[in-house]
């Protein structure tokens, strides 16, 4: 061996050396991932993340995949022409959206998913809330301002959901038999109906079921970035309510944050916000001293 193999060799060894205590804490725990943007779609991306799942697996953690699928929606929507209008970052879902929002998500993109870890080594398992009745669903409730009086006025979002209560039968079962359960975000409520939830909520509400060390939302930024555009590791809710109040997080970021806020005072120990287009950011996340993103704990 050369030496500068035998240096390679070396440093591959410090790496798990320094994993090793991270190994040893979250063996036996679950954790739960959203996963979408810019990935999906993407194979090169997709392997990559189907890989860090399955190593996930391989080291002793349960990690179960939530997924979203708006940009693959809107695109079948658009193929078959039908029109989409959104309300506060929210699709208007009518009878006719919810199939087809239902035939891309728990058809097209989870089994596609499912495939991608069935390739890295693992034994992927695609759901959806409605199995096992994971996820029972009631209607979202929503109401906009009126620019001109200033009344709130409700507003219908059609067959768009929330969590009302999660049954994690399904999963601990395929957990139990060495699977990885990858969900998509559909549901229904006590009336049968389907309704379309978003995904981190989706993914917040499971975490907080299952207990779950980590909650990890992957996201097209490096997390939560302060005035100054330097990241914020470490937040708890009060943080995040004063960083709401003071303007330095908006838009977007604002629904996620309130779905890790929720998950971690529901049961969840951690969540976390990363940015996914960084390969393997998940492991550095979770296996080293320095992290990849912002972390939001309980006070």
């Amino acid at each position: 061996m050369s030496g500068s193999d035998e240096t390679a060799t070396i440093a591959k060894a410090q790496v798990l050396i320094e994993a090793l205590p991270y190994f040893q804490r979250y063996a036996g725990r679950t954790f739960v991932v959203k996963y979408g943007g810019h990935a999906m779609g993407d194979p090169a991306a997709a392997r990559d993340f189907a890989e860090d799942i399955v190593l996930l697996k391989a080291v002793g953690i349960n990690p179960v995949v939530v997924h979203g699928g708006g940009p693959q929606i809107g695109a079948m929507l658009k193929k078959l022409g039908v029109e989409s209008t959104f309300v506060d970052g929210l699709r208007v879902t009518d009878a006719q959206t919810a199939q087809v929002a239902e035939m891309v998500l728990s058809g097209a993109i989870n089994k596609e998913l499912v495939g991608w870890i069935n390739q890295a080594g693992g034994k992927g398992l695609g759901i959806s809330g409605k199995d096992g009745r994971l996820v029972t669903a009631r209607k979202v409730q929503r109401t906009v301002k009126d620019p001109d009086s200033n009344i709130e006025q409700a507003i219908d979002l059609g067959f768009v959901g929330e969590p009302s209560a999660v049954d994690t039968g399904v999963i601990d079962t395929a957990v139990a038999a060495g699977m990885i359960p990858i969900v998509a975000p559909i549901g229904a409520g006590e009336d049968g109906q389907t309704y379309n939830i978003n995904a981190d909520t989706m993914a917040g509400a499971i975490a907080a079921a299952l207990g779950a060390a980590r909650l990890l939302l992957l996201t097209d930024v490096p997390g939560v970035l302060d005035k100054q555009g330097e990241l914020l590791t470490d937040l708890k809710p009060s943080d995040i309510e004063r960083l709401r109040e003071d303007g330095t997080i908006g838009g977007g970021m604002i629904p996620k944050l309130e779905t890790c806020v929720h998950a971690v005072e529901a049961g969840c120990e951690a969540a976390v916000v990363l940015d996914g287009r960084v390969p393997h950011a998940m492991l550095l996340e979770f296996f080293t001293a320095r992290g990849a993103g912002t972390l939001i704990h309980a006070e």
